[in-house]
This record gives structure tokens, C-alpha cells and sequence, in this order.
């Protein structure tokens, strides 16, 4: 494509709109004076925004310009996010092979064609955008001098054309060009770099092509050219041009093989090796280590960017993170050339030392941070992140912003129905917008929000340039690291209290939760929990501390001892809980730290394929759902191994979050292995991933008892030839003789079904693979590692759209209620589950069933059935041939089946907590109504355990109870199993909770993470901070409210805790708002720096605030007008604002405004 060409393609698209704004600033001169000039120059601007950058310089002049970055995968998203402003056909990635010159190994084509296409485009001039990672520049090619790298251009119109020459080439010719390009002649095509020949019909498969290509020549014209199918020969369509590239990267010259031959003059007259594989050269015979020779070829071999023509400009990312990059893998490379016994001096021959590596004489623009290397850029551009994730508001509230400060505002939303949603609330919102599509003739318009069609990764405000651009992904942006970063309401997996419990101060011990009273203190009401110690003392806690106090869960389940105030008794006995919990850390953190230590698989970005399989996906996502998935993916693509856990209800969309992850890890051809419990689950498992993956030609398949010796031996052959992607099954996975080829993720589905010994496998797999675990009620170890921040955790609550919650009854068993319970759901056309088990008397339970409901056709399996007998009746049942199946517990995992939604589980008693619940999850999985019966034996008492668990199952029924239901069953049975005999004493002596904080933070410590605890703000307001009665009027709600605005860490969990507040009870009244104003006061204050916010004398005084915030604030005209109008002072000696208050400006609100604008100030420059 010739530059006129391309320019006119570019200036019809709004990149070309957008370069010009860009460009416009100010600070940019001393840069474009420079690029117009041809000197080089630097810009200081950061990562997320020069993908922009490049582009907007392409479209400006396009040419050549080659980008080097630190990484292979950064490398990629450069690319992809370049050719979101200029598109696909503009942009190219220069990939690295990972394939040695000494190894005795096919090249892979596809990247050979890649780099050699680029060398090529480079060698041509052509004006493309070129993206490489520094590490991929290390491997030599052949020197710019000659043709090697350009294209043979076939068509009808022209016939053969040598693209370096522009010379016609002779049919008589071809063959031996193609060979002397490093194609191999074959009878028929194997594969990229191969050809046939046949009369005056050639096809080749060319280097880098997806599909070989046929061309029938007529003399030394070209009479066809048509794609083929490799397989069959068929032809598939005309095409007008063909680029045929390159298939290695150097030619095969005489004389080459001259010099070749003298260089290696004493080893020809002695090495049989050497004198074959020369000869093979001569004959343009392909073999694995011929790139060996490549050095012998040449005076000098190259280095790639010496190929880019004049005129081209060289783009450098952050040079010192290029050499480091580059250096980490000279390292590896020469580690594996002295094992191969490669000398130094063929390797220097082979590759270029970072030290020596040339980035070309063309102009050079390098991008650094601003922070690296200070002044000494020729520009610095400062750039904000869009601060629009979490509630809409925060959207528009940002977009208004933009367009009153006379910014040129954007809103790239390349989805047609998304771009429909918004702009309907856009004009409920009054918001005034316009859509400019990507190609056109329609311009910007500072006056209107623009909405765009491309696909923007990453939004940015340049206030230099006054351009503003919001993307879609930026909405649900998370902050910080993916890895830190939990979202989990602390409330949801800590214990719950009321009046009455066994409670645990952090400073002063057990005691009892007497209640909530209200006091007057320095004119102002507040909230207080009242707790009695031993010996009749009592203390009053203020609702601000209540993050200091826990519930009291032992390890046996039993009551406590109460704490003595007053006394050295409880600081002794932190000090020992403090060290078995250092301890404990210290051994966690040693377990799970050789992950970390290990370089993990860095997954790419998700790819056109993840987005069609994850189209096909049936049902609405929940907010909970898509925030889980983003979590795998982020976790995915970091270089860390992941180790997730997913804690959802039964059929709240675990499985398809699965299903999302195992996609992506087998776009990067890596292996993924699914274990599960039981035999059923895993065959519904293998269902539903080979039904959702086959129309992407990936292969799965399952190790169970329902298939045959023969056809478990081929799915183990084939994991182990890497032609199986996906293999599910039980424990069994966990044998010897399992043995994947390229293992990168493995799922494990109700982690606490497995036994000890399993457990200690999967612990040994956490070290080298990624690792995600399902589950709807956590064993204690699960949950605590997780709570303890070891592990990672996405909690999925909501459940999917117009689901019910499953109505339970529990009590003793009876005829009746079974024979009505039956007969209602076969009235309305259902099935019934009857839970029996012991497996010795399932025929009694099947004559009870009989007796009660005589009309019902009845199937029964249980786990000492064959494979075949159990596969029958699942048939039977799945096809409505049976109406009440009665089974063992070998149905809780795996049997989804919309029309069962009535479960009667005699004996439950017998049964735990979270096996009760998984059962309870095998119905209501439509919008039908369902059913579930708990029933014991009338006869026989029941324990004190059997009776809680009981309540329990009977007490959690809304949707979503999957974590409270595995936190009860920790409170039942004590938590005494969860550390093992050494930690128990000491969780004894400060129950669960508490222990696990000190664990938390022990583990905190002892990997050396450091930071403003939350905790440590200090604010002091005069206002009345309380829940009233009359809003809510229940105790233990209060309690619970108290403590999730207590342990709210960002002002977005304080919104979400407000929200449920509207919902339930109405709008908060004052004292109530005061208390959701201060907790988001206080979380700003943690971003910020702040420790303390108190009032003093009619002003409020905010300190620390630190120079480097000051100066900061200095820099953002709206946040200093704000703190302006509020007649703020600050003072540089003491590090502190102080802002005015009164009656007309209460000092919340005046605290809560200047926070807001501190804040965003601190986050801009995060």
C-alpha cells in the first residue's frame, strides 16, 4: 500500500481528528519541531497512553515506525491497542522464536513468516506500525544488504514479481527461488514453508499464510490464483494478489556456501554430520538445526532494525526496562548454549549481547515516564485516568466535567446496543452527545460528548491538549493490582453477633455482647456496644470501633472464659496467639511465596475466538459473575500463578467462569485438567465443556467409569501428545500415569470433597500451574487461607435472573408429607430426588416410597452400581422416564436437571451442614418453584449438632447463602481442625476471627507489604453518629450495618452499603447519613495519607497532607478552585490544611468535599 494511499485511508478516519487535537498542545512543540526535522527527541508521558501516541504520529505522517517494548506480551497489547485508532492492516508484531539455532527442531513457520514479512515491510518502507519486544530483537538475521526478507508479489495482472527488484520472475525460476527462500519441495504440502509442483501448477503454503495458495501459470504469466484446502487439494476461491514471504531467515547463496565451506574447511574433512547437513543446505533440504550455519552464510549477520529503511522512525519504550528485558533473556540464553555446548563464540555469531545491540541510525523517539528521568524529555504531557468505575453517576457527573472545562470529550463504545443503552439514558440525563462513527467526515464537537465506534483499551484525559477519552472498559476498571485488590464485604465471611454472644475485643478480651445502648458525650449522640467482662465489669465501645470486635468461635464450639479488665491476662495471651500466628504465617507464606517466586505462564489479552465462545453463553451475566471473570483474567495474565478460589451457590455461574478460563488458557496452547468429586459431576462437566468447545476444534475429554479401558488409554495418549486440550475426571487425574504435554491451568470443583492425600497433590500443583477452585460451601482451610489473603477469592452472590429461593421444610419423617410432596410435583409434569444414604437399606427406602406414592415410576442408584446400570438410569431420569429417582448422596454433585425441583432427604441428621446444602442445590435451578425436605426419624433424639445444623439448613434459605452456610458449619463443629494442634490453644484463647486478623496481618508482614492502615485515620467530629431505632429497629441489623460501614474501604463499598440501606429501610436520616459521610471520609484519607481529620475551633484541620500531594493539588486548576471557594489555608511547616465550618457548612460535609477533591488528586497521580 503506497503512502498516498494510506494517507488518504487515515485522513478519512478519526484518528486523524484526534492527531490533530493531540498535537495542538503546547508542550508538544519542542518534540514535533524535532520529528520534522529528523533529530531525535523524547516525550514523557505514560504507558497506558502511548499506544495513542504512535498512532496519532502514524497518522500525522505514515511511515515506518518500529516500536520496541519490554516483553513479548506487552509487545502484543501494544499492537492490538495501536490498531484500534489505525487498524489491523496497519499494524505488526515482530515476534520472538523461541526456538534455538542448535536444537534439532522444525521451526515454527508461522513466526519465521511473521518476522520475516516485518524485515521485509521494514526493508520496503512501507508504512506500517511495528511492534517488538527487546528480547526478540537479540537473535540475528540476515544483514540489510541483500533481498532476503522481500516478497515474491503474485497476481494475474503482473504475474511473479520479485518485490526487492521489481523484476518479473520466470516461471523456469520459481521453483528454485521458493527453495532458496527456505521452502521445501514436497509430492504434497506439509505445512507452512512447503510447495508441490506439478506441470505449470504450484502451491505453495507460504510462510505465515493461514491457507496454501495455488498458482497456475501459463508460460511465465500467471493464468489462476485460487486459495486450496491442505488437506484435500480443493480449491476455495480466486484471490487477486499472494505475498509469498520468506520461510527462514537467510538465503542459501554460492556464495554463501563459499564461504560457509572454508570457514568450516576442517570440520568437512573429518565430521560426517556436518558434511550431510551441508549438503542438504546445497539441495534445499529443510533440517532442524540449520539456522546454525546462518553465521558462515555471511560476513556478518544482522540485527533487525538495521533493516528499517531511511526515513523510518524508531520509537524506544522506556530504555532501561528494554535492556533489563533483553539482558533476563540473554541470560537464559546462554545458560542453554553451554548445556548445548555452544561456544561463546558462536553464540556471539548467533545473537547480539544487549550491550551490542544496535537500534539503528533512523530518528529515534524514546517515551519514558515522567518520574524516571525528570527534565530530561523535551515534553511532558501529564495524563489522568477517567475516574468512572463503580456507580453511573460517577460517569456523568465525569462527562459534564469535561464538556463545561471546554474539553473535546469522548466515549468509545464500540458494541451498537451498548452505544443504544447509553445514549437513551444520556438524554434522560440531559447529557447532549452526537455519534461520530470511525469513518466519515462528521468532526468533533467540543459542545456534545462524542460517541465513538472503535474500540479504545484504555481511556485517558490530556488536559494539555483538552482532549478527553472515556472507554467502556474504563467503567468497570478495577484499581491497583488485580491480585490485591478482594471487593469482599468482611461481614459476609465473619461471623455474625447479637445480644447475647461471646464476643472478642482486640485490646481487652472476651466478654459478653449485652447490647446497643445510646449516650450523650460533649453535646453530641452516639451508639456504643455494651460488654460484660468477669467480675461484673463492664466497657462501652463506640459503633467507630466496632471493627475491633469479633465473634468468639473456639476450637471445640464451646463457651469461653470471660477476660478479666484491668489485668495482664489478655495482653499475655495475645502476645502467644501473635506468635503462633506469626508462625503460622511465616510457614503459609513459605508455601504459597514458591509460587510467587516461580515465573508463571502470562496468558495473552482475550482474543476474537473468547468473545464469540463467550457470546454463545445462554444467560444475562451477574455483576458478581462478570467481576469473577475479570478477576481469573486478570490473574491469567499476570506472570503470577494464580490460586483462586470462586465461592458461589449452586448455579449461581461458577462453571461458566470455568468454562471462560479454560477457553483462554487453551487459546495459548496450554493444557487444562478438571478434577471432580464424583464420577456424575465430572461427566456433566466433560458435557458441558465439549458441547461449548467443539465448534472451536478444541478437544476434551473424560476419565470416568462410563467410558471404556480403550478409550480412557486414547485420552491419556492424547494429554500426553498435547492433541487433548482438555481432560475432566476425579482423582483419578492425580495418578502416575497422567501426563500432560503442556499443563497451564487446573479447575478443581469442590475442593473439599477430596482426601488428604489428594490434597497434598493439589498443594504440589499450586507451585508450577495456575490453579482455580469452585465451591459453594468452603472447607475451613479453603476459607481461611483465603481469608488470611494467602489466596485469592470472587465471591458470587446474586443470583441469576428470575431464580427463587428453594422453600425448605425440616421435620420428622412422615408418610404423608412424602406421599403430598410427590404428587404436587408430578401434578406439574416434575421429578422428585429421594435422598437414602446407606447404601444396605436403599431398598427399604425404596418400599417407603412405593407405599407412599404407588402411582410414580421409580429408578434407584447408588455408587456401588455399575457404570452402565448408573448411566441407564441417569438416561432414564434425564428423559422424564422415571419420576422419582431415590439415591444416594451420589447425586449432590453433577446432576442438573431443571425439571426436578421437589428433594427429600430422609436420615439427615446423619449429614453435614454443607453436604445438606450441596443437596438442597440440586433443585430450583429453573424459575419453578422447588422444593426441599429435611426429614429425621421420629423416634430417635437428636444431637445438640444434628439439631443446629438442622436449623441452620432451615434458618439460610435466601439465595446466596453458600458462604454463611460454610462460616455456620465452621461455628458448629469449632474451628479447631482448620490450623492443627499447635494453633488450636492459642484460637481458643482469641476464637477465630480475631485470630485470623492477627494471621492476616502476620502474613502481611512477613511478605514485607507496608501501608496507612485504615484503621489508623483518626477523625474527630462534632455530629451525632448513630443507626436511630426507629429507622432500624432490630439489634442484630444494626450490629450488622455498624459493621460494614466499620470495614468499608473505599467510598464505593460505602455507596453499595448505603444503597442497601434505601433498599431496605428507606433514606438514612441524619445521624445515620454522618455515619456513611465519615466512613467514606475515612477511606479517602487512607488513598490520601491522612491520619487525622479533626475540629478545632470552628475549622477543620486535615494533616498530614504531604509536599508531594500539595504540589500536586497546585498542578489541578478545579481542585484548587474547590479548595478556594472553601477560603482552605495550608500550612508548609506543619503539613496541614485548615478549612472554615459552622452551621451553614457542618464540618462533615466541609470534611467530606475537601477529602472528595484531595482524593482526586491522589489518585490522578497514583
Amino acid at each position: 500500500m503506497t503512502f498516498p494511499l494510506v494517507w488518504a485511508i487515515l485522513a478519512s478516519m478519526l484518528i486523524d481528528q484526534l492527531q490533530r487535537q493531540f498535537f495542538s498542545a503546547e508542550k508538544l512543540k519542542p518534540v514535533l519541531a524535532k520529528l520534522e526535522t529528523g533529530d531525535d527527541t523524547s516525550l514523557g508521558i505514560v504507558a497506558s497512553v502511548r499506544p495513542f501516541v504512535v498512532a496519532s504520529l502514524f497518522a500525522r505522517e505514515p511511515r515506518t515506525i518500529f516500536v520496541v517494548v519490554s516483553g513479548n506480551d506487552a509487545a502484543e497489547r501494544f499492537a492490538n491497542d495501536v490498531a484500534a485508532y489505525i487498524g489491523r492492516a496497519h499494524t505488526c508484531v515482530y515476534p520472538e522464536r523461541t526456538d534455538m539455532p542448535w536444537q534439532d527442531v522444525r521451526p515454527d513457520h508461522k513466526i519465521i513468516g511473521a518476522r520475516a514479512r516485518v524485515l521485509g515491510l521494514l526493508t520496503l518502507g512501507r508504512p506500517v506500525v511495528v511492534v517488538a519486544s527487546a528480547r526478540a530483537l537479540l537473535r540475528k538475521v540476515a544483514p540489510a544488504s541483500g533481498s532476503v526478507f522481500s516478497p515474491l508479489v503474485v497476481s494475474c495482472a503482473d504475474g511473479v514479481v520479485d518485490a526487492s527488484t521489481g523484476e518479473l520472475v520466470a516461471y523456469e525460476d520459481f521453483a528454485d527461488m521458493l527453495v532458496s527462500r527456505g521452502y521445501e519441495r514436497l509430492g504434497e504440502l506439509d505445512g507452512p514453508g512447503t510447495f508441490t509442483q506439478q506441470g505449470d501448477t504450484v502451491d505453495v503454503f507460504g510462510s505465515g499464510m493461514t491457507a496454501p495458495v495455488r498458482i497456475e501459470f501459463f508460460g511465465d504469466d500467471v493464468d489462476g490464483l485460487r486459495r486450496v484446502v491442505a488437506s484435500t487439494g480443493q480449491t476455495i476461491g480466486e484471490i487477486e494478489q499472494a505475498e509469498i514471504w520468506p520461510a527462514r531467515e537467510f538465503a542459501v547463496s554460492a556464495g554463501g556456501l563459499k564461504r560457509l565451506k572454508e570457514a568450516l574447511r576442517a570440520e568437512l574433512a573429518s565430521n560426517r554430520e556436518t558434511i550431510d547437513k551441508v549438503a542438504m543446505l546445497e539441495e534445499g533440504v529443510v533440517f532442524g538445526d540449520m539456522d546454525r550455519f546462518a553465521p558462515y552464510l555471511y560476513k556478518e549477520l544482522g540485527q533487525p532494525i538495521s533493516h528499517a529503511a531511511k526515513g523510518s522512525l524508531i520509537v524506544i519504550a522506556e530504555p532501561r526496562s528494554l535492556f533489563d528485558d533483553a539482558a533476563h533473556r540473554f541470560d537464559e540464553i546462554q545458560v542453554m548454549a553451554h548445556e548445548a555446548g555452544v561456544s561463546d563464540d558462536e553464540l556471539e555469531g548467533l545473537f547480539a549481547a544487549p550491550a551490542k545491540m544496535d537500534f539503528g541510525t533512523r530518528q529515534r523517539l524514546t517515551l519514558q515516564s515522567i518520574m524516571r528521568i525528570g527534565g530530561d524529555v523535551d515534553a511532558d504531557v501529564a495524563v489522568q485516568r477517567p475516574n468512572v468505575a463503580g456507580r453511573e453517576e460517577k460517569l456523568y457527573t465525569a462527562i459534564r466535567a469535561q464538556i463545561k472545562a471546554g474539553m473535546t470529550t469522548m466515549f468509545a463504545v464500540p458494541d451498537r446496543r451498548a452505544r443504544e443503552d447509553f445514549e437513551l439514558v444520556f438524554g434522560d440525563c440531559s447529557i447532549p452527545f452526537v455519534e461520530v462513527p470511525d469513518e466519515g467526515d462528521k468532526s468533533l464537537d467540543r459542545r456534545y460528548l462524542n460517541i465513538i465506534d472503535i474500540d479504545v483499551p484504555n481511556g485517558f484525559i490530556i488536559p494539555d491538549a483538552r482532549l478527553a477519552m472515556i472507554s467502556i472498559a474504563d467503567l468497570s476498571r478495577r484499581g491497583g493490582s488485580a491480585r490485591q485488590a478482594k471487593n469482599i464485604d468482611i461481614t459476609d465471611i465473619t461471623f455474625p453477633y447479637k445480644p447475647g454472644d461471646y464476643v472478642v475485643h482486640a485490646s481487652h478480651g472476651i466478654a459478653l455482647f449485652s447490647g446497643m445502648v445510646r449516650q450523650e458525650a460533649a453535646g453530641q449522640e452516639r451508639d456504643y456496644l455494651l460488654l460484660s467482662y468477669a467480675e461484673g465489669d463492664k466497657l462501652y465501645v463506640p459503633v467507630e470501633q466496632i471493627d475491633r470486635v469479633t465473634r468468639y468461635v473456639g476450637p471445640d464450639g464451646s463457651a469461653p472464659r470471660l477476660t478479666r479488665l484491668h489485668t495482664a491476662d489478655w495482653s499475655r495471651t495475645m502476645g502467644r496467639a501473635r506468635k503462633s500466628a506469626k508462625k503460622l504465617a511465616f510457614d503459609l507464606v513459605d508455601l504459597y511465596a514458591r509460587r510467587s517466586s516461580v515465573k508463571g505462564f502470562s496468558y495473552s489479552s482475550d482474543t476474537v475466538w473468547q468473545e464469540e465462545m463467550e457470546q454463545v453463553f445462554p444467560y444475562e451475566e451477574t455483576p458478581d459473575q462478570l467481576k469473577a471473570i475479570a478477576d481469573v483474567k486478570a490473574d491469567m495474565e499476570s506472570e503470577k500463578p494464580m490460586d483462586r478460589l470462586i465461592c458461589g451457590d449452586v448455579g449461581f455461574g461458577k462453571t461458566e467462569v470455568a468454562l471462560r478460563a479454560a477457553f483462554k488458557a487453551v487459546s495459548d496452547k496450554k493444557q487444562v485438567m478438571i478434577l471432580c468429586p464424583t464420577t456424575i459431576l465430572a461427566q456433566q462437566h466433560y458435557t458441558t465443556f465439549h458441547d461449548r468447545f467443539e465448534p472451536f476444534g478444541i478437544r476434551v475429554e473424560v476419565m470416568s467409569r462410563f467410558r471404556s479401558s480403550a478409550q480412557q488409554k486414547a485420552a491419556l495418549e492424547g494429554f500426553a501428545d498435547g492433541s487433548v486440550d482438555v481432560l475432566v475426571g476425579t482423582h483419578r487425574l492425580l495418578s502416575r500415569d497422567v501426563n500432560p504435554k503442556n499443563l497451564g491451568l487446573v479447575i478443581i470443583d469442590e475442593e473439599q470433597r477430596f482426601g488428604v492425600g489428594h490434597k497434598e497433590q493439589l498443594k504440589n500443583l499450586r507451585e508450577s500451574v495456575d490453579v482455580l477452585t469452585l465451591s459453594a460451601t468452603p472447607i475451613p482451610r479453603t476459607l481461611q487461607m483465603s481469608l488470611s489473603g494467602v489466596r485469592d477469592m470472587s465471591l458470587i452472590h446474586t443470583p441469576p435472573p428470575n431464580r427463587r429461593p428453594v422453600a425448605v421444610h425440616v421435620g420428622e419423617w412422615d408418610e404423608d408429607i412424602v406421599s403430598g410432596a410427590i404428587r404436587r410435583e408430578m401434578e406439574r409434569g416434575g421429578q422428585v430426588y429421594y435422598v437414602s444414604n446407606r447404601v444396605r437399606t436403599i431398598e427399604d427406602a425404596l418400599e417407603r416410597v412405593e407405599s407412599a406414592a404407588p402411582e410414580a415410576r421409580i429408578g434407584i442408584a447408588h455408587g456401588k452400581m455399575s457404570a452402565k446400570q448408573i448411566e441407564t438410569v441417569m438416561e432414564q431420569f434425564a428423559a422424564g422416564e422415571i419420576d422419582v429417582l431415590v439415591a444416594t448422596t451420589i447425586i449432590e454433585n453433577g446432576i442438573d436437571n431443571p425439571h426436578t425441583n421437589t428433594l427429600i432427604i430422609e436420615d439427615s441428621q446423619r449429614l453435614g451442614l454443607a453436604q445438606l446444602y450441596q443437596l438442597k442445590g440440586r433443585v430450583g435451578r429453573s424459575n419453578q418453584q422447588a422444593y426441599a425436605y429435611f426429614l429425621f426419624p421420629p423416634e430417635k433424639p437428636l444431637t445438640e449438632e444434628a439439631t443446629e445444623r438442622l436449623q441452620a439448613i432451615g434458618e439460610f434459605t435466601d439465595l446466596g447463602s453458600g458462604m454463611k452456610i460454610a462460616m455456620k458449619d465452621l461455628e458448629i463443629r469449632g474451628a479447631g481442625s482448620i490450623l492443627g494442634a499447635e494453633q488450636s490453644g492459642n484460637m481458643s484463647a482469641v476464637g477465630f476471627d480475631l485470630f485470623a486478623s492477627m494471621l492476616a496481618q502476620a502474613v502481611a508482614d512477613a511478605r514485607g507489604e507496608q501501608g496507612i492502615a485504615h484503621e489508623d485515620v483518626q477523625i474527630d467530629l462534632a455530629a451525632d453518629f448513630f443507626i436511630p431505632e426507629e429507622y432500624m429497629p432490630e439489634t442484630d441489623e444494626r450490629v450488622l450495618f455498624y459493621r460494614k460501614i466499620a470495614a468499608a474501604q473505599s467510598v464505593e463499598d460505602v455507596e453499595r452499603i448505603a444503597d442497601q440501606m434505601r433498599s431496605g429501610f428507606g433514606t438514612p436520616p441524619q445521624p445515620a447519613q454522618n455515619m456513611l459521610d465519615r466512613a467514606k471520609i475515612k477511606a479517602l484519607a487512607s488513598e490520601c495519607g491522612v491520619t487525622s481529620i479533626s475540629q478545632t475551633g470552628g475549622k477543620v484541620v486535615i494533616a498530614p497532607v504531604s509536599a508531594v500531594l500539595k504540589s500536586a493539588i497546585n498542578k489541578d486548576d478545579e481542585v484548587r478552585e474547590i479548595l478556594g471557594s472553601m477560603r482552605a489555608l495550608y500550612f508548609s511547616k506543619s503539613l496541614k490544611y485548615s478549612i472554615p465550618c459552622g452551621k451553614e457548612e457542618p464540618a462533615v460535609t466541609v470534611a467530606l468535599v475537601a477529602m472528595t477533591a484531595l482524593g482526586k488528586v491522589a489518585e490522578d497521580n497514583r
